[in-house]
């Protein structure tokens, strides 16, 4: 069957965070590139047939991409989604059927490999833009030949271009993703690897391109530069093609999802939330997946209600239960995944599990963390956030014992037991052994069926579980450092970016698990959907130091584009009331240690007062479920007399009303503590 996109109406063009200025200095570059995408450009796939080898990745597959169409390519890791992108960069060829596109479609991606340039980034950037280059040699070449005649022509065609701007949409591209002032004039050659594919992303966003096609675009950026390319793509006017296990970027860029499966292509109009709950609909009319969605329904259910008989209405507890209920409606949408395992009971877990007491933390003589005073107390969810570089591994570290601090204390519980998730692990697994040779070395009397019934879990089945890990991609051996952990029941998780390489069914299994774990945990992320869904407070790592961050995840959003206006020079004074509006990190340092130490001991009667309520709360309830058992039980009105059922009953009114003044009585003082 063919799937037509029809296309939507047009957007405005990219803006990348500048100001109004900046913006009229690129009228005539706007005015040409809406032009271009007024033209109708497309791809058509009819009936498309596609193999790996032996493999069949799709079969009869067929779908139209219009200008302004944005694609969300989502599936299991090896359905053909990277084959489709080679497919439509005419790296290879379809089996059967047939792939076209219209003429002049200028198609811009993002290399794989960066060679050791001596180029600055900046040129490298704008070397994107191969028209700009073009034209930039062919004027030098006029110039040297003194061709007035054709200098003028290709000035005119430059500026047409807005060729003479290209340099500060360079800059802004660069400073966008991450890089900071006056890094763009270093050589391409002097970046690592991670900010060497940022230096491809811009430069493939420097393109005035009719399609785009990003791959994995996320993986290497933090969340600030997350929330700017959102913004960037938003704004594309051209059509695109996105691969991405990130759900949330999924829903603020795409409004179309072509999702792979059983050698299909099924096309979903809408976001990645739209196709959650159009295909959890599709999936709950299967009557082979029925049991299974139930359980997980019913295990979800379970842990809202509990989660939700503890929340006070900060801010961000209420958007962890709003997240939970979405979570209990898309349910059903993952009842196959392959994967399925969870944390089991840690054990005994001290209080504290960890404390830092004025400690300073960095690498060599620079220190980047200072004077931090924190407990990790049980069932702490904390959630790390900040802008790349100011220290939020270097915490991590710090905390796992991985780095020394330089001055003041790092004291741990005895019975301590650290599960810790870093990237750099997956280098530590030994290619030579398998899956269950690494769970074996953690347990010498585990025997190999236990090993394989546990990994299995984690989708290592079959010859899998014993082949070596060399061959392994990114993904399988993160899931095989993630089984690792699991598996030493740890009571304090420390994960520093554990959903990088992990598709969206791993990263939704990953999600449960976190949140039925009973110990603490510390998380960095850019997954903005596992620190929403996992996590009950925010810390602001920034400037050197640690601070609670009061808003949520969107204030965070919002904190983080303030701050790139202000380093752009582009704030003026309708922004101001937006930054006092915006949260803030609370002070730090020794004054802000004392008032917190004054407000816990002010807030600490109502403290008590809130932890009384709560256990008369559990009380009741526990009471009231016996009583509706009894009441519900058809032998009482067989045996029992009419005065037992009409004592009961009564029993049960008085159990409500004592159960409604004890909940009004710990909202207040729940609020109470809130507004400290």
């Amino acid at each position: 069957m063919t799937l037509n996109l029809q296309s939507k109406p047009l957007i405005g063009p990219p803006i990348h965070g500048r100001s109004d200025d900046f913006l009229r200095s690129h009228q005539t570059y706007q005015v040409q590139f809406y032009l271009s995408a007024l033209i109708c450009r497309m791809l058509y796939f009819d009936r498309i047939t596609l193999r790996r080898g032996h493999k069949l990745l799709f079969s009869d597959a067929s779908m139209t991409v219009q200008a302004g169409h944005k694609v969300g390519i989502t599936g299991a890791n090896g359905c053909g989604k990277s084959s489709l992108f080679a497919l439509v960069q005419g790296k290879i060829e379809e089996d059967a059927g047939n792939f076209r596109m219209d003429r002049g479609i200028t198609i811009a991606h993002v290399a794989q490999e960066t060679p050791a340039l001596p180029t600055p980034a900046i040129e490298y950037a704008m070397q994107g833009d191969a028209e700009l280059t073009s034209l930039q040699q062919q004027i030098a070449q006029a110039e040297e030949a003194g061709d007035g005649t054709r200098i003028a022509q290709l000035h005119e065609r430059f500026a047409a271009i807005d060729g003479y701007a290209a340099h500060a949409r360079a800059a802004r591209l660069l400073h966008g993703l991450g890089f900071a002032i006056g890094a763009e004039n270093n050589p391409v050659a002097s970046f690592s690897g991670g900010w060497r594919m940022r230096l491809n992303l811009a430069h493939a966003l420097m393109c005035r391109s009719d399609l785009l096609l990003l791959d994995e675009p996320t993986n290497h950026l933090d969340l600030e530069a997350v929330v700017w390319l959102e913004k960037w793509i938003q704004h594309y006017r051209g059509a695109l093609l996105l691969i991405s296990h990130d759900r949330d970027f999924l829903d603020r860029c795409v409004n179309r999802i072509a999702h792979i499966e059983h050698q299909q292509i099924n096309l979903y109009a809408g976001n990645y939330s739209d196709f959650e709950r159009l295909r959890a609909e599709k999936l709950a009319l299967q009557q082979a997946s029925y049991e299974k969605q139930q359980k997980q329904v019913a295990h979800m259910t379970s842990f809202i209600n509990r989660f939700k008989a503890k929340a006070t209405k900060a801010t961000q507890a209420q958007s962890r239960i709003k997240a939970l209920e979405r979570m209990q409606m898309i349910a059903p949408a993952h009842v196959d995944s392959p994967f399925s395992f969870s944390f089991r009971h840690p054990g005994p877990i001290p209080n504290p599990l960890l404390r830092l007491h004025q400690a300073s933390a960095g690498y060599d003589d620079q220190t980047i963390l200072h004077d931090l005073s924190l407990s990790l107390l049980p069932g702490e969810r904390i959630g790390l956030l900040g802008p790349n570089g100011e220290g939020k591994s270097t915490l991590i570290k710090l905390l796992a014992g991985v780095l020394e601090p330089q001055a003041g204390q790092r004291d741990e519980a005895k019975e301590l037991a650290i599960g810790y998730f870093a990237q750099h692990q997956l280098e530590q697994l030994h290619n030579a052994l398998s899956p269950v040779q690494h769970l074996m070395m953690l347990d010498a009397s585990l025997s190999e069926k236990e090993a394989r019934q546990f990994l299995g879990g984690f989708d290592f089945r079959g010859d899998m579980a014993l082949a070596p890990v060399a061959p392994f991609s990114g993904g399988e051996k993160a899931r095989l450092a993630l089984a690792m952990i699991v598996f030493r029941q740890p009571n304090l998780l420390l994960l520093d970016e554990p959903t990088n390489h992990l598709d969206l069914e791993m990263r939704h299994a990953l999600s449960l698990a976190l949140q039925s774990f009973e110990g603490a945990m510390v998380l960095v992320s850019h997954d903005r959907h596992l620190l929403r869904t996992v996590c009950d407070s925010l810390m602001l790592v920034s400037a050197g130091t640690v601070a609670p961050f009061s808003g949520d995840l969107e204030a965070y959003s919002a904190w983080l584009l303030q701050q790139r206006s202000r380093d752009d020079g582009n704030r003026n004074d309708n922004n101001r009331d937006d930054e006092k509006a915006a949260p803030q990190p609370r002070q730090s340092g020794k004054e802000a240690r004392r008032q917190k130490s004054e407000q816990r001991k002010r807030l600490q009667p109502l403290r008590n007062k809130v932890n009384k309520l709560e256990r008369q709360l559990d009380a009741l309830h526990a009471q009231k479920t016996a009583l509706d058992a009894q009441l519900a039980d058809p032998a009482l009105y067989a045996d029992a007399s009419a005065d037992k059922i009409k004592s009961l009953s009564i029993e049960q009114r008085q159990l409500e009303q004592a159960l409604a003044q004890c909940e009004e009585e710990w909202m207040a003082a729940s609020e109470a503590l809130e507004n400290g």
